[in-house]
């Protein structure tokens, strides 16, 4: 149940004088932001409007027998969501979430690889602290837009130190992990691999010279496309081509068994401006587990991340919020918000 997982998040509260339980504040939160609340301000107005039998659902206490539940003061909102612990919350946020993913999905055969799921970086755009910086996440977002684990990059280190703290919790057996070039590390494989039991598709660009020079002059002019996908959507149309092949040696990246070729075609409708882009990557998976067409799509599924429920529905980027651990908070919200009908 989320309420007993939000009443496990540490209170920032002192104990004196405390009468509204932290699981009630965040929970009458995170129904404000589904109800599109986009500040604290909204939030505490939302809960001040809050019906007498959601309040009291919620654990809202009652000042006196005959007057009914009350909802938080506006001050008491702005001090829980300023100031509790970011991890602590992601934490139990996430493994709700998770728990609810398996629950969906009561039929997958524990044999097969698991739906993907895709780590990348996101920057609270809106989001400024008073010393000018923004709040950096690190997310690992199932393929049916679940954020189950998510971690704050710090001002003064990468997302590459995070990555491993941000899914060691997770149970991800013959779960496929996609990533970006940034993360196409060799820790990162081997954690994958040996530790979690896991497999991944990492995207290979120039921050590994050596594979990417290796992976772009294999013969991919003998290797017959294996798969292709069109598609028109914001003013665009698109066509991928897969070219798959496996490789038994040369591959310097930990348990990379198949390299891929994806060559994007893009055409502006409006204007007749075509692209094409090239992009390589390489997998642990088989082509007995994966071939063209899955490890293809993906990757498409990888690329999507940034415009999934958070950006479009809850409009993450024109966020304002900056105090404390608030834009943080706002944003583990809005993963709970975007989850709940997934």
């Amino acid at each position: 149940m989320l309420l007993v997982r939000l009443a496990a998040v540490p209170d920032p509260r002192r104990a004196r004088g405390r009468r509204h339980p932290i699981a009630l504040v965040l929970a009458l939160a995170a129904c404000a932001v589904l109800a599109g609340a986009r500040s604290l301000a909204a939030i505490a107005e939302w809960a001040a409007d809050a019906p007498a039998e959601v309040l009291s659902r919620l654990g809202a206490p009652c000042r006196e027998p005959d007057r009914g539940p009350t909802a938080p003061a506006e001050a008491t909102v702005r001090r829980v969501l300023q100031r509790i612990d970011g991890d602590a919350l992601d934490t139990a946020v996430g493994s709700w979430l998770a728990d609810r993913d398996r629950d969906n999905h009561p039929d997958r055969d524990a044999d097969q690889p698991s739906p993907s799921l895709a780590v990348d970086g996101k920057t609270v755009r809106g989001a400024y602290r008073p010393d000018g910086t923004q709040v950096h996440l690190l997310a690992a977002m199932t393929g049916t837009g679940q954020v189950i684990a998510q971690r704050e990059v710090d001002g003064k280190t990468n997302e590459i130190t995070v990555f491993q703290p941000l899914l060691a919790p997770l149970g991800l057996r013959n779960t496929i992990v996609t990533f970006d070039a940034l993360h196409s590390q060799t820790g990162h494989a081997r954690f994958l691999v040996e530790d979690k039991g896991a497999h991944y598709i990492a995207l290979i660009k120039a921050n590994r010279p050596t594979l990417h020079h290796y992976l772009k002059k294999l013969p991919w002019r003998d290797v017959p496309v294996q798969g292709r996908t069109r598609a028109t959507a914001h003013g665009r149309d698109e066509i991928r081509r897969v070219k798959p092949c496996t490789v038994t040696a040369g591959l310097d990246f930990p348990h990379a068994v198949q390299a891929v070729q994806i060559v994007r075609r893009r055409r502006i409708i409006t204007t007749g401006k075509v692209t094409l882009e090239r992009v390589y990557g390489v997998t642990s998976l088989t082509p007995e587990q994966a071939g063209p067409m899955e490890i293809a799509q993906r990757v498409r599924e990888h690329w999507g991340i940034e415009n999934k429920a958070r950006d479009t529905a809850y409009v993450e980027d024109a966020s304002r919020v900056r105090t404390g651990t608030a834009p943080r908070v706002m944003a583990t919200l809005r993963n709970l918000a975007s989850g709940r009908c997934d």
